[in-house]
This record gives structure tokens, sequence and C-alpha cells, in this order.
């Protein structure tokens, strides 16, 4: 666990960045109990703005899971460890995708 404690401690501040983003996007989704536009193509930029910020609530959402899973990793010794081969993630890859779970040959078949 020392040898990653700096990288924890770097997932810790993403996740405090992450949590704070996931508040605005919710605030901003929250404002949108305005009633609709009488114009037509307002309530469709409405609309779609809505869509958009949801979108990246969810996205949020799905990184801060996976930071605090990349966390727990780090916390039971199984941080750097690729989940299907079980090799280890070179320390490029980690620094990149600090949350990474595959090694880059794994990744690259399961986009295949």
């Amino acid at each position: 666990m020392k040898e990653y404690e700096e990288v924890r401690s770097h997932l810790i501040a993403m996740l405090e960045e992450l949590n704070v983003r996931l508040a605005k996007i919710t605030n901003d989704l929250r404002h949108s109990d305005v009633p609709l536009e009488k114009d037509f193509s307002e309530q469709a930029t409405q609309n779609e703005n809505n869509e958009v910020m949801d979108y990246l609530g969810n996205s949020t959402r799905t990184e801060i899971e996976m930071v605090k899973q990349a966390i727990a990793r780090i916390d039971n010794g199984q941080y750097g460890i690729c989940r299907v081969c079980g090799e280890p993630i070179n320390k490029k890859r980690l620094i990149a995708l600090p949350y990474s779970t595959m090694c880059i040959n794994c990744a690259s078949k399961a986009e295949q």
C-alpha cells in the first residue's frame, strides 16, 4: 500500500472534484423544473440541454465509482494488477488512467 500512497491521495482528490462536479450538474438539473418555454425551439433547446446534463451526470457517477474501486484496490493490495490476466499494469498506464483495471493488452482485446 505504501507504494501507491501518492496515487491514493491523487484518487481521493479526483473523487472530491468529481463529487463537486456531480453536485453542480445535479443542481443544474433541478432547475430544469422550470416550466418549458412557450416557443417550440426554446423547448427543444431546454430538453437538449437537460439530456446533455443527464448524460454528464451519469458519466460522472460512473467515474466516481471507478475511482472508489481503485481506492479499494489500493487498500486491499490489488491495485496495479490486471483483472483479466493477473499481470502488473504498466506504471505509465496507471499514471494516465489511475483507475484502470486492465493492462493495455487486455484492454485492447476487450475493445475489439
